[in-house]
């Protein structure tokens, strides 16, 4: 980890930028987030990471209680790769549906984190659990500054710029096979090896993946997946690509950190 950091617009210089993540299932952030969440540990970013889903329907060889188990430890050994800060799932698989609850839940770590970057999956994506999270997470998000929201577990309210970005859909189309492009893209490149070591620690996921899905290979899958963003970018060799949600409400109208980091 580098020493210096780098600087956000809006925010002191040298101050320490501060990413959440938040996916649905374990393993969605490492197929679609986790090359811009190494790039940004390389240069010194404190990240935050949280599985809405406890991923306990993945499987055909397991149980659902043993398989929570067994995926927790999966998301912690990954979330460990980058020294994130870990925050157990709150639900199980096909149960995250778009409710207060879940939102105070969520706005709860999203105050307990204070970042200047929150990630999380499309807003229109192929699986409903994937939709859902995106939508909690940006309601959650919306409320940091809000003292009159109560969430839970309670935390303070707290005033600041948010950046509020959403990943590509798994498979880059959306339910009804449209085509779904980014604002913009990072080039994973250089680190697509490590988000390969990182996306390996899900290990009960490759035999479940395979056969449900019929994927030849789990990680090579994301490897084909990222050389076709990289193809879209028409500048790199693998990438992700990124929507910025509208910041209306989240920041200020030229906070655009991950841009600034990037572009």
């Amino acid at each position: 980890m580098v020493n210096s950091y780098p600087t956000f617009s809006k925010t002191p210089e040298g101050q320490k930028p501060v990413i959440l993540a938040v996916g649905c299932h374990p393993d969605d952030i490492e197929f679609m987030m986790s090359g811009t969440l190494i790039r940004l540990h390389d240069m010194g970013a404190e990240i935050h990471y949280m599985n809405m889903a406890n991923g306990n329907c993945g499987s055909r060889e397991y149980g659902r209680n043993e398989l929570a188990v067994i995926r927790a430890k999966e998301a912690q050994a990954a979330a460990d790769y980058i020294n994130a800060s870990w925050y157990p799932p709150i639900k199980n698989d096909l149960e995250v549906t778009y409710s207060l609850d879940l939102v105070r839940k969520v706005a709860s770590v999203v105050r307990q984190a204070a970042p200047d970057i929150v990630l999380t999956p499309a807003l229109h994506d192929y699986m409903e659990d994937h939709m859902n999270t995106a939508r909690i997470v940006t309601t959650a998000a919306f409320t940091i500054a809000m003292p009159n929201f109560t969430v839970t577990p309670p935390v303070d309210s707290l005033v600041k710029n948010v950046a509020l970005y959403h990943a590509l859909p798994y498979g880059l189309h959306d339910m009804l096979m449209n085509r779904v492009s980014p604002h913009f893209y990072i080039d994973v490149s250089s680190v697509l090896s490590r988000k390969q070591e990182m996306l390996g620690r899900h290990a009960s996921q490759r035999n479940w993946l395979d056969e449900s899905q019929r994927l030849d290979s789990y990680l090579q899958t994301m490897v084909d997946q990222d050389r076709e963003v990289g193809k879209m970018s028409e500048r790199f060799e693998f990438a992700e690509g990124w929507i910025q949600h509208n910041p209306l409400g989240y920041g200020d109208a030229d906070f655009k950190p991950l841009q600034d980091l990037f572009c």
